[in-house]
């Protein structure tokens, strides 16, 4: 009878990817790194292991939205005092790699693992980031 693979914390290999975003929906960009992010696209996913790559993200304030979400879509946050409102265009405008982040973490799992995997994300504005010793692969993103 054969078992079910494991792999443990030693057995794994994290990789680095770089994804250019210039021109790439924000929902499907956020779902295809979160599940990068947790490994589910390998054959070795294990649920309860850190089993997934370091995603690089670059040209962030290039993302592009369906519809009106531009004017639509709100990020409230509360600061103790009142809800203060946003929408898309401003949170473009001031930080676009806070949108992405914000996407990708609100996918991601509200639990340890959730949160070492939002750790392995890194969001840039423009085509430049610090990580070219780790010599991240590009990677193709389906339109």
């Amino acid at each position: 009878m054969k078992s079910t693979f494991m792999a443990k914390r030693g057995e794994i290999e994290s990789r680095w990817f770089v994804i250019d975003a210039d021109g790439l929906v924000l929902g499907r960009l956020a779902s295809l790194v979160a599940s990068r992010l947790r490994g589910k696209h390998l054959p070795e996913f294990t649920p309860h292991q850190m089993t997934g790559d370091t995603i690089v993200v670059i040209n962030a304030e290039k993302i592009a939205v369906t519809g009106n979400k531009m004017q639509r879509k709100l990020y409230h946050r509360h600061t103790g005092m009142d809800l203060k409102t946003r929408t898309l265009k401003e949170m473009m405008d001031k930080n676009p790699a806070v949108v992405i982040e914000k996407a990708v973490k609100g996918m991601l799992p509200n639990t340890v693992l959730g949160r070492q995997a939002f750790r392995r994300l890194k969001v840039y504005c423009g085509t430049e980031h610090p990580h070219g010793a780790q010599n991240p692969a590009p990677l193709a993103v389906k339109e």
